[in-house]
């Protein structure tokens, strides 16, 4: 079997697992064309959020982050920060437009990809534009003049080169080459930050005294933030999604997590990786997430990205990655069938 047949193998069990776990048409809300937040942090807010018994802001329900916004700024937009009114509903318009040629002639599912050869996405509901957006007029996440990470430090650039260099021609050696996401250990929409990912990016906060719980949609994760003032465990502990202690300033939640692995880089990062989360109910269907991220073995200064959650409709399936293996497996088969075939063809077999 060829390196080509089985990586196309490999993609269509991807679908199948994926096809597993769409959520229910409940929770698939038809993007709306309302107003879009600019969530700029400390903007004026005249609503009051309803509260726990406890006495904090009641965040519990069904949220999604699924957003069109980038985390880098396109540098056409140079330092421009927010869309207008009207060109957000301009952006609406467009992929609205975008999703429906999608789902009468089959056209790639994401703006600027190319089309795919085994799948029509939206036949699946598994175009972006098939649930609720989360739409905002920021035209990057990461907030500032600049919108785009800070240049990352030559010592960083070297060690992430090392790493990937180590790798290449390895990366189907075994389970351990293969990448965390790969393996459904952990996957991006369920890392901190919190990020959306290609699908499944709904999420369910559910609070008690001295604790928070948001469980994923992707990868069926529940983090746990507890906030009865324990601290953090010594720095010889590292967690692919590292360890998170909340406090309330005011009405907001804020989440300090520390003690990452680099074996779950973001965006390059190393153990030293410091997130500061921060999230507020600005209305009764929106949370503004807020997040400061540092690294001084990574970046030579902090940088800050900002986007909305939006409410939809649960409940939250379980979501199956991986079911029995089955695909990890087959891949690393493929890859020892292509090895073999290789030899075969060197020794003039």
């Amino acid at each position: 079997m060829s390196r080509r047949l089985f990586t196309s193998t490999v993609a269509a069990l991807t679908v199948l697992v994926m096809l597993c776990a769409q959520p229910p048409a409940s929770a698939q809300t038809a993007p709306v064309a309302t107003k879009a937040p600019n969530t700029a942090a400390g903007a004026k807010r005249t609503w009051t959020p309803p509260h726990t018994p406890d006495g904090h802001p009641d965040m519990q329900g069904y949220w999604t982050n699924n957003t069109l916004t980038p985390l880098e700024r396109p540098k056409e937009l140079g330092a421009k920060e927010f869309y207008t009114e009207a060109e957000v509903a301009d952006l609406m318009k467009k992929d609205q437009t975008r999703l429906a040629l999608n789902e009468e002639e089959g056209r790639p599912t994401e703006p600027g990809t190319t089309a795919d050869v085994h799948y029509d996405y939206t036949q699946f509901a598994l175009d972006r534009g098939q649930a609720k957006l989360s739409w905002n007029r920021r035209t990057s996440m990461i907030v500032g003049e600049r919108g785009i990470l800070p240049p990352m430090l030559p010592e960083a650039s070297k060690r992430n080169a090392d790493i990937a260099a180590k790798n290449r021609g390895h990366e189907l050696d075994g389970p351990e080459n293969i990448s965390l996401s790969s393996r459904c250990i952990v996957v991006n929409q369920e890392s901190v930050p919190m990020l959306s990912g290609g699908y499944n990016n709904n999420l369910q906060i559910v609070q008690a005294a001295g604790v928070v719980a948001i469980m994923n949609e992707m990868n069926h994760s529940v983090r746990i933030v507890p906030i009865d003032g324990r601290q953090h465990p010594s720095a010889g502990i590292r967690q692919f999604k590292g360890d998170s202690i909340g406090h309330w300033e005011g009405d907001t939640l804020v989440v300090d997590s520390t003690n990452f692995t680099a074996r779950n880089s973001f965006h390059g990062s190393g153990d030293k990786l410091h997130v500061v989360e921060r999230f507020t109910r600005v209305d009764a269907d929106t949370i503004v997430y807020r997040f400061t991220v540092e690294d001084p073995e990574t970046w030579d200064q902090p940088w800050t990205a900002e986007t909305a959650w939006s409410k939809v409709d649960g409940p939250i399936f379980e979501y199956a990655c991986h079911e029995g293996n089955y695909s990890l497996r087959n891949t690393l088969h493929g890859a020892r069938v292509a090895e073999e075939e290789a030899a075969q063809k060197k020794a003039g077999k």
